[in-house]
Parts: structure tokens; C-alpha cells; sequence
């Protein structure tokens, strides 16, 4: 990885960059992969989840740190709570702390701006993740992946376990693939 990308932990501040980077990752870079009912209520499933950057394990990826056009290109994270995926509003959360010892610490909410995909974010914001949750004493890893994230949770050595159809409100189904990883 080069120098291109620096990274740092989110705070609250941040949460209208993210909330952006977020809503266009998943309009851009999920349209190859969702119908169009499916990216209308995909926003249930996928969001910003400020429990991350509490516990500080969400991270900002910039590119031109430190000159006048510093610009947030990804974010994404690892938690250490039960909760695998989804935002502040998505059902099924829960906060209980994971045991390192016994459990898998989560890679949660990866985000890519669409004019910056494939340039290698997702791989140093993964890169990020792994060795920060390994400092922390786990030495596995889980994640609900979509399927334009796929290909590079494989890449960084996951594998699929399952896969699952969460259902909206309105009954739309969108697809969720646990993966896991052990170091």
C-alpha cells in the first residue's frame, strides 16, 4: 500500500462526511448488485453506527492529508460488540462486549466514495481493521458482507458461512453473507 491513503479515528464530527460517503457507496456501488427495491430499502440494513466511533474502532481514510484538499474517501471499522452489521436504527443490535478470548471481533461498516473505488481503500482500510482488533486481543474475525463487497473480504482471506436474506418493512429482501476469519 502506498502512502496515497492516511487514516484516522472518527469522532462525532464527523458523522455528516460519513452519513455521505455512506449514501453514495451504496447508491453507486451497489447498483451492480441490488434491484432498485432492494437499494431503496437497503438504508434499513446499512448505516452509520455510532457505537463505533464511541468505542473507537471507526476510521476516516483521507487522501491529501495535510494540504488545502484533504478529502474523506472511505471509512469503515471493527467492533467488539455482538451487533455484525447495520446502523444506529437497524433492528436487531446489540452492545454486549465480545469475550476476545471466545469470540470474533466484527469488521463493520465499510464505505467507499464511488470516484475512489478500486484504488485500494477498502484493502488499507481493512489492513487497519485486522491489526487493530488482533492488538486488542482477538485472533478471529466475522462480517455481514454485501455482494459488491464480496470479492474483497475473499481477498483478505474470508470465508463464507452462510448467507441470509434480511426483509424490510415492505417485505423487499436484501442478501447478507457472513464470513469469517481466523488469524
Amino acid at each position: 500500500m502506498s502512502k496515497k491513503f492516511t487514516h484516522r479515528l472518527a469522532t462525532m464530527d464527523d458523522i455528516p462526511v460519513i452519513r455521505d460517503l455512506m449514501d453514495r457507496a451504496i447508491i453507486e456501488l451497489q447498483k451492480a448488485f441490488l434491484t432498485p427495491e432492494q437499494l431503496d430499502v437497503a438504508y434499513q440494513f446499512m448505516g452509520i453506527d455510532t457505537q463505533l466511533i464511541e468505542d473507537g474502532t471507526y476510521f476516516i481514510i483521507l487522501h491529501g492529508e495535510g494540504t488545502d484538499h484533504e478529502t474523506a474517501v472511505g471509512c469503515g471499522g471493527w467492533g467488539k460488540r455482538a451487533t455484525l452489521y447495520g446502523g444506529n436504527h437497524s433492528p436487531g443490535r446489540s452492545a454486549a462486549l465480545l469475550d476476545p478470548a471466545t469470540d470474533r471481533a466484527r469488521i463493520r461498516a465499510m464505505y467507499c466514495h464511488p470516484d475512489w473505488a478500486r484504488q485500494g481503500i477498502g484493502s488499507y482500510i481493512m489492513e487497519i481493521c485486522q491489526k487493530a482488533a488482533r492488538d486488542a486481543g482477538f485472533n478471529k474475525m466475522m462480517l455481514g458482507a454485501t455482494l459488491a463487497g464480496l470479492p474483497l473480504y475473499e481477498k483478505h482471506g474470508f470465508k463464507e458461512v452462510g448467507r441470509r436474506m434480511d426483509a424490510a418493512d415492505n417485505g423487499v429482501q436484501v442478501p447478507v453473507i457472513e464470513m469469517i476469519k481466523d488469524f
